[in-house]
């Protein structure tokens, strides 16, 4: 299914990687309704590496984080529609309400998260800072987000 993964063959694809010399960028999100300010973010993040791996919250983590009414789009379409990006090399899917196993397997050069996240917070940050990588935060692009464009076609289509 494109460049989605198991935690499993994830984990051998890491050690390709290492071997190569590659550096490795960790991000992770819902990325629910796809949109610009996801893309730019993805695209940023590529940036300072040479391999983009996104995290992708399943389905019933998502409810979980953000309510029965979400996702929108579904766990296998997200994940798939984030590995067509040509800034991602390989996304994988995971269960927990954090990514902080996938982390910890995968042990990422870098990792990414948007600016809305203080570095000391970030989930993941002592494993990676441990193994000598980095931790960066990322701005968003204004006035893009899944939230927005929910209330979008909520407020042109919804009763009328």
């Amino acid at each position: 299914m494109g460049k989605v993964y198991s935690p499993k063959a994830l984990s051998a694809l890491r050690a390709e990687w290492k071997r190569e010399g590659r550096t490795v960028v960790f991000t992770n999100g819902v990325f629910d309704i796809l949109h610009r300010g996801h893309v730019e973010y993805l695209s940023a993040a590529k940036r300072l590496g040479d391999v983009l791996v996104v995290g992708v919250n399943t389905d019933a983590s998502v409810r979980r984080l953000k309510g029965p009414l979400r996702p929108v789009v579904t766990q296998d379409d997200r994940a798939y529609i984030l590995s067509q990006l040509v800034s991602v090399d390989a996304a994988v899917l995971f269960d927990e309400d954090t990514p902080l196993a996938l982390i910890t397997s995968l042990v990422p050069d870098v990792l990414v998260k948007g600016a809305d996240y203080a570095v000391e917070n970030i989930v993941g940050r002592e494993v990676v800072e441990k193994a000598g990588g980095t931790v960066r935060t990322i701005e968003f692009v204004p006035d893009r987000s899944t939230t927005g464009i929910v209330e979008t076609v909520l407020a042109r289509f919804g009763a009328k």
